[in-house]
């Protein structure tokens, strides 16, 4: 009898180390010199200009055997704003036409499921909830993995990498100015880079020392 406990417990410890590993997640940080946010708009017809946000921070949860339980959260303050246009940059960012920048001043993003998983074609829909000039809306980023493995920035460190894309109306954002002549749809594009939590921490470490 009690070899036959020992065996079960044997059993039982194996079966829960089994099911860790396999539902282990890697803590990702971006990396803000590649990762970017780009959105485009029609505008009275004549052109279609876009803007990119040039700070995006945040974190990823990552699991690769079992994306499901990936997680996403990311912060993007809406100052970062650049059109490449000062003028439009300004009125975008202060006027208050569009981002209520002083009462909100940043945009965030928080996941709440990942579905349509094909790991063949290594798509995926990003389920989250964003959130702008203090409104949160569903939305859903399509996305596809680009490269998952060791990065030789980092010191052969994990690191993930995504493309997504989805289509937003800013009038849900409370930014209905000159629509129709200026489109209500907003183009999000979107690139991702992320690096094992701990080594991009080390690298930024060592950056700093440089200094």
């Amino acid at each position: 009898m009690q070899k036959l406990r020992i065996l079960l417990l044997g059993a039982a410890l194996t079966a829960a180390s089994t099911s860790v590993l396999a539902d282990q997640i890697i803590h990702y940080k971006l990396d803000p010199w590649h990762t970017q946010v780009r959105f485009t708009w029609a505008h009275v017809g004549f052109s279609t200009p876009g803007a990119d946000f040039t700070d995006v921070t945040g974190t990823i949860e990552g699991n690769q055997d079992h994306p499901e339980l990936s997680k996403v959260s990311v912060v993007i303050p809406v100052k970062s704003l650049d059109t490449f246009v000062p003028a439009l940059n300004e009125h975008l960012v202060d006027s208050g036409d569009f981002f209520k920048t002083k009462q909100y001043p940043d945009i965030t993003f928080t996941s709440t499921g990942m579905t349509h998983i094909d790991k063949e074609a290594r798509t995926f829909d990003l389920n989250g909830t964003l959130t702008v000039n203090g409104i949160s809306k569903d939305v859903v980023l399509h996305g596809h993995a680009n490269k998952v493995g060791a990065h030789p920035f980092y010191n052969n460190a994990p690191a993930a990498g995504f493309d997504a894309s989805t289509t937003l109306k800013r009038s849900d954002f409370g930014m209905s100015a000159y629509v129709p002549m200026v489109s209500d749809e907003l183009k999000v594009d979107i690139t991702v880079e992320a690096i094992e939590a701990s080594a991009y921490d080390k690298k930024m470490a060592e950056m700093a020392k440089k200094k």
